[in-house]
């Protein structure tokens, strides 16, 4: 390209309005192009970790989350380029409606990650009971700051071949983009969701069956080629590229080992954090909260990530052997850091309805599930000067999804860091610490939260070999 520009197939797949069809489109031209030998880069925009689970396995390739608050924009320009490369195409899925955000100015929504990602949109609109009506619809999309980006459109949930017709007659007449597909309104399409989102791609019972039917429904009903072609037709990148090696370089810090929980019950991790962990040195050890016995041999710290672990409650309950483990290598000082559902298995006691397990015990609280969500979306927390970082009144951005919530709180627990946006433990704390232990509501990104991964490594590293604890 002429003065070293780079051309990245790109389409951010957008809808009206949430649970418009967005995902199952976005599953679905995943898997169809990547049968067909595309090399598809998925991403997501937004803090989620269940749908990046889905476009994984779609894709065949990791999904890379996209989002203004959490990440920030170099960030997201620094990530996008990086992880489409090898690529022939970077689908991007969005999240709620097209131009929805928190920003009134729509600087977070959908058309503002278009406009900097200067990339080409596939809209999905939920067509169920409306025809003619969908015209102006889509018409208004095009005509509002940022619609131009709008260069297709696909119509989900078609009652009938009739009124497949009645819609391409009136978007014909009236809307300046082509109609790329008409989706049928078919079981087969359907995901189930569990609180806040799609059902944990790891509990899928016939997950390839169920990827499989949303790939064949989308490839008999839209047009691969013309949307293949609409993700070629985007410009060249606009920006200057990072060092091609830009990835987390290794700080020549001594190793250490960290068992990491990844099973049913434990699987909330963002891949750029387990990235920047790995270059400060921390070795990840796999292991099951559900199938094992013990600990991985060796290891010299714990990380318990986010889930669901209310849903396996008893399951894990039942793995008391290795509970204990962890209870006693707590007690003995090994340190722990947990997010969310880690948060809720450290606990004494996890009380859901008329349910009530014991859980590790490690720390001296006990959490109880709401039907509702206790903490449900952006947030914005900062150091109480508790801990080494991140600092006292030194803010960090982040991103919280819990219906639990912590009733009971026994002595000697601190609290890392104030909420400042949110609610974390208690509407204004968060940041549980406790001998060697730090558990947080809070999920953090590595690239908006500058010095987690060195403060994880060198915590796990230090206290590890007899430092000092984060907690009483």
């Amino acid at each position: 390209m002429p003065g070293g520009a780079r051309m990245i197939p790109r389409l951010l797949i957008a809808a009206t309005r949430k649970s418009s069809g967005k995902t199952t489109l976005a599953l679905g031209l995943a898997s169809a192009l990547a049968a067909r030998g595309v090399a598809v880069r998925p991403f997501k925009k937004g803090p989620d970790f269940i749908d990046p689970a889905w476009l994984s396995r779609a894709a065949g390739a990791t999904c890379h989350n996209l989002d203004f608050h959490i990440m920030g924009r170099p960030a997201i320009l620094e990530n996008f380029p990086r992880y489409c490369a090898g690529g022939d195409l970077a689908l991007i899925e969005g999240n709620h409606g097209y131009f929805d955000g928190q920003d009134l100015e729509g600087a977070d929504c959908g058309a503002a990650l278009a406009e900097l990602l200067q990339t080409p949109v596939l809209l999905v609109v939920d067509c169920k009971g409306a025809s003619r009506g969908i015209a102006p619809l889509i018409r208004g999309h095009l005509d509002f700051p940022g619609g131009a980006w709008i260069r297709g459109v696909v119509l989900n949930n078609v009652a009938s071949p009739r009124h497949e017709e009645r819609l391409r007659i009136a978007l014909n007449r009236f809307v300046p983009v082509p109609v790329l597909g008409a989706i049928p309104r078919t079981r087969a399409m359907a995901i189930d969701e569990r609180h806040l989102g799609l059902q944990p791609v790891v509990e899928g019972e016939s997950l390839a069956e169920r990827i499989r039917a949303i790939r064949d429904t989308i490839a008999a009903h839209v047009d691969l080629d013309a949307i293949l072609a609409l993700g070629h037709a985007a410009p060249p990148w606009p920006y200057p590229l990072a060092p091609h090696d830009s990835a987390p370089r290794p700080h020549g810090a001594s190793a250490v080992r960290v068992a990491m929980a990844l099973d049913q019950a434990t699987h909330f991790y963002y891949p750029e954090n387990l990235e920047a962990l790995r270059a400060f040195g921390v070795e990840l050890v796999p292991f099951s909260m559900l199938d094992d016995v013990a600990l991985p041999e060796g290891c010299d710290g714990l990380y318990l990530g986010g889930g669901f672990p209310e849903v396996f409650m008893e399951d894990l309950a039942a793995r008391r052997p290795l509970l204990d483990e962890i209870r006693r290598r707590a007690e003995a000082g090994m340190p722990i850091f947990a997010e969310c559902g880690g948060l809720m298995m450290l606990a004494e006691s996890i009380t859901w309805g008329e349910r009530r397990v014991e859980m590790i015990g490690a720390l001296p609280i006990e959490v109880t599930v709401e039907k509702r969500p206790v903490g449900y979306g952006y947030m914005q927390i900062e150091g109480t000067g508790d801990l080494p970082w991140p600092g006292a009144g030194v803010a960090l951005p982040c991103h919280e999804f819990h219906h639990s919530r912590v009733t009971r709180v026994g002595e000697g627990v601190g609290y890392a860091f104030g909420v400042t946006r949110g609610f974390g433990v208690d509407g204004r704390r968060d940041g549980l610490t406790f001998r060697n232990i730090l558990a947080c509501y809070a999920h953090l990104h590595a690239q908006g939260s500058p010095g987690w991964a060195a403060f994880l490594a060198d915590f796990w590293r230090a206290t590890s070999k007899g430092g000092s604890t984060v907690g009483g």
